[in-house]
């Protein structure tokens, strides 16, 4: 696959089957992810890779929970206004929350999760272009992803599920459901790069940028 098609079309896929994810397929995607650059090649991470349904059961009972806790905090106004308008961003995040509630209602039935975990190191400058490498390898293979970090407002009671030592300093940075999509693939639709970019100095405009740029 060019790597340009990665790039551009490696969104959220939270919709997937059920069929497993072969053994194959998964040393590339964990492979992939520590290939990625770490800061001072300290390879501080370390990545759980389950396939297990029943402990996968376990926390997608934790991620339905955690659900329903963002839906009451930080995304509440958000929420609120969905609900109440139809204007173009409450139509935008409807289509979301129906996204995240297909993921809530079945995260149980994914085929298989990646946690990563760093040590010491909480601006997650090398674990997230890790899981970013899994994601784009998983997407290479026909493989969807959608990287999650939900499970911390229940982090101890996930950490309980995965068996993590408490008194390593290992901190859970997030976890990526993996599947062969149910949907299709596509470009994700952004606002254009020339509205929230800026060059050489802030607020200096830079010149139009098409969108897409690929294919």
């Amino acid at each position: 696959m060019d790597v340009r098609e990665a790039l551009y079309t490696t969104r959220a896929m939270r919709r997937v089957k059920p069929d497993p994810v072969p053994d194959d397929v998964q040393a590339r995607i964990l492979d992939a992810a520590i290939r990625a650059p770490s800061g001072g090649n300290a390879q501080g991470w370390r990545f759980l890779l389950m396939d297990d349904p029943d402990k996968i059961a376990q926390v997608g009972a934790i991620y339905a929970e955690c659900i329903d806790m963002l839906w009451d905090t930080v995304y509440k106004d958000k929420v609120a206004h969905a609900q109440s308008s139809d204007d173009a961003e409450a139509r935008q995040f409807r289509a979301i929350m129906s996204s995240v509630t297909w993921a809530q209602e079945n995260f149980g039935s994914y085929p298989m999760l990646l946690f990563a975990f760093d040590q010491f190191d909480t601006t997650g400058g090398s674990i997230f272009p890790a899981v970013w490498n899994a994601m784009l390898q998983a997407r290479a293979d026909g493989v969807g992803s959608s990287l999650t970090s939900v499970l911390m407002f229940k982090n101890d009671e996930t950490l309980d599920v995965l068996g993590v030592p408490k008194d390593e300093g290992w901190r859970m940075a997030c976890c990526v459901p993996f599947g062969y999509p149910l949907g299709t693939w596509g470009v994700a639709k952004r606002s254009p790069a020339h509205e929230v970019a800026y060059k050489n100095s802030w607020g200096n405009a830079i010149d139009p940028i098409p969108e897409p740029l690929w294919p």
